[in-house]
């Protein structure tokens, strides 16, 4: 199993520049906050992430993979949410 402080690490990496703050829940679960250090603005929230289902570095890549599927789908949302079209791809 992964020690939480090389999860964090692996995840504050996975997501960097991109900032990442934790909080733990009452049931062991815990809380990922995705913002953007210099505005403060919140990008993606995450909660009830179980530990113990992370036993492997190949379990917290695909974690961080997936999460960074949902950041980049709600990107995209914003900006038609916006009424701004997205630039040429």
């Amino acid at each position: 199993m992964i020690s939480r402080a090389q999860l964090r690490r692996y995840i504050e990496q996975g997501f960097a520049p991109l900032a990442c703050a934790f909080s733990t829940g009452s049931d062991s679960t815990f809380t990922l906050r995705i913002y953007e250090p210099q505005s403060g603005r919140v990008d993606l929230v995450v909660t009830g992430i179980d530990p113990r289902l992370l036993e492997t570095e190949a379990d917290v890549l695909a974690m961080i993979e997936e999460l960074r599927y949902e950041l980049r789908s709600n990107s995209i949302s914003l900006v038609h949410l916006s009424g701004t079209l997205p630039g040429p791809l």
